[in-house]
């Protein structure tokens, strides 16, 4: 794990954060009260579990009927009542599936087809898996592989005639997403021409903002890109289009966070920035094929397991390696003067700062002592080979990482996660540039990438790369790897310092 100074404890001042950022948790009653759209989304939720418990039944009860008329023993009694006794597991499964897929999501997030059956087939899969761990026995598999066939089929032709009716209704209600196109002069006029003929939903393109001379295509000109956050206020704009292949990367990274501060959607077009693509989504159902960027956060099911997991693998973990713990504190305790756990300020998710636990490494005071000219690393990481502020039981426990364990408690208190980015000094964050900062987006981690990809021999910008990457690609699988890769890349001290 990267290893950073020690910091005084009473230097411990909050970052510069922007002044509202739609993505803070909120109390719920607050949460329900400051949004007025609550009642149609309460209705959309509602009306897709239903739409979707329509569908499991149905899949169930055709699947079981095929195969008892397969048997020669058509009974629509007995199917029912097989029915029956699975529909309340398999319902459940289904809808936890649909909810980490994003399946209740509103329209312009909400997948289709392919993210249906995917996440049928893991719900087939899950099911399998615990009839046969009940000790049930089947003569053939065909329920399983039978009920995923029909429950995409019914399930897709539910939704789709659901987005189609519900269309209709949002169309005549006279419901529009207000939208600003952003890129340059041909691509806004074709994207805007193509929005003109959506049939259903359709975008009220406000205005465009223009990288090149505003051109002349009929529609309002906005403004200048950097007067992108005055121009969601005032315009009330509810997406985003970017509708340029050549967008600027850096400006894309901070457009995207800018309008995900601000609860606006960000939809790209084809074929725009392959290095923002891991994180789109397809549209389904519009006539232009626009593209979903999700904000890169933990939220909803994705956070719920990921804290599950965070919670019951440390407490674990704390209690495992209780020996190893106060057998190093002894040693911190007895190997020099000072405090056993050092509490260094360190800037946190949304860039609030916490107290991050360690096993003191070095000599009393050592902290305040000026080694800035003793700086090996790049950007705005600050490392030292051979730092001479270290007690000898420190080096040893920085070179194996142990100094970090304590943070194990920073999990239990939800400060921080098992596996995520890596928390900087506050020396280190006033140090970032403003893309660096994205990564703050999701909790800090013990071990992440960074760990297992060459740790401190990484240029800087790749070790924020390598964040993203985490954050694109997250799975409580992935997690698993870097935590079993983390114990080797710690045991061969490649890169730690």
């Amino acid at each position: 794990m990267p290893k950073t100074t020690n910091r005084p404890a009473d230097s411990f001042s909050p970052p510069m954060l922007p002044d509202r950022d739609v993505r803070r948790k909120r109390p719920p009653a607050m949460s329900f009260v400051l949004r007025l759209e609550t009642l149609r989304r309460v209705a959309r939720v509602v009306s897709l579990l239903a739409i979707d418990y329509v569908g499991v039944v149905g899949a169930l009860l055709t699947a079981l009927m095929v195969k008892l008329a397969l048997a020669d023993s058509f009974n629509l009694t007995v199917g029912w009542d097989e029915t029956r006794r699975w529909i309340a597991f398999a319902y459940l499964v289904t809808v936890l599936m649909f909810a980490r897929a994003d399946l209740y999501a509103d329209r312009p997030r909400r997948p289709g087809l392919a993210a249906i059956a995917t996440a049928l087939f893991q719900a087939a899969v899950i099911a399998l898996v615990f009839a046969l761990a009940n000790g049930e026995h089947f003569s053939s598999y065909f329920l399983f592989y039978g009920s995923l066939f029909f429950g995409v089929v019914y399930i897709a032709t539910l939704r789709y005639l659901h987005t189609l009716v519900t269309g209709r209704l949002l169309e005549q209600a006279g419901c529009r997403r207000r939208a600003v196109l952003v890129g340059s002069g041909k691509h806004i006029e074709a994207v805007a021409h193509a929005l003109a003929g959506r049939s259903h939903t359709p975008v009220d393109v406000v205005g465009y903002i223009s990288l090149t001379p505003r051109p002349q295509n009929g529609l309002r000109s906005l403004g200048q890109l950097a007067e992108l956050p005055q121009v969601l206020a005032r315009e009330r704009v509810q997406e985003v289009i970017i509708a340029d292949p050549d967008f600027p990367q850096d400006q894309a990274v901070e457009l995207v966070d800018q309008c995900h501060q601000r609860g606006v959607s960000v939809h790209i077009a084809p074929s725009t920035m392959e290095i923002l693509f891991k994180r789109a989504e397809f549209v389904p159902g519009e006539s232009v094929p626009l593209f979903t960027l999700r904000p890169p956060v933990f939220e909803g099911i994705d956070y719920a397991v990921k804290r599950t997991f965070d919670l019951v693998l440390s407490i674990v973990l704390l209690v495992v390696l209780s020996p190893v713990l106060l057998a190093i504190a002894v040693a911190v305790k007895l190997s020099s003067r000072g405090p056993v756990i050092y509490r260094s300020a360190r800037p946190g998710m949304a860039g609030r700062p916490f107290r991050c636990f360690k096993f003191r490494t070095m000599r009393e005071h050592a902290d305040q002592a000026d080694v800035e000219s003793l700086n090996e690393a790049s950007g705005a990481l600050f490392k030292i080979r051979h730092d001479p502020r270290l007690t000898p039981v420190g080096r040893f426990l920085r070179r194996f990482s142990l100094d970090e364990l304590p943070q194990l408690v920073n999990v239990i208190r939800g400060e921080m996660s098992l596996v995520g980015p890596r928390p900087l000094p506050m020396r280190d964050f006033e140090r970032l540039e403003e893309w660096h900062k994205k990564r703050y987006l999701v909790l800090p981690g013990i071990t992440g990438l960074w760990q297992v990809s060459g740790r401190s021999e990484l240029d800087f910008d790749d070790l924020v790369r390598l964040d993203f990457l985490y954050l694109e690609r997250w799975s409580v699988l992935l997690d698993m790897v870097i935590m079993l890769k983390t114990i080797p890349a710690v045991l061969s001290r490649r890169g730690a310092f």
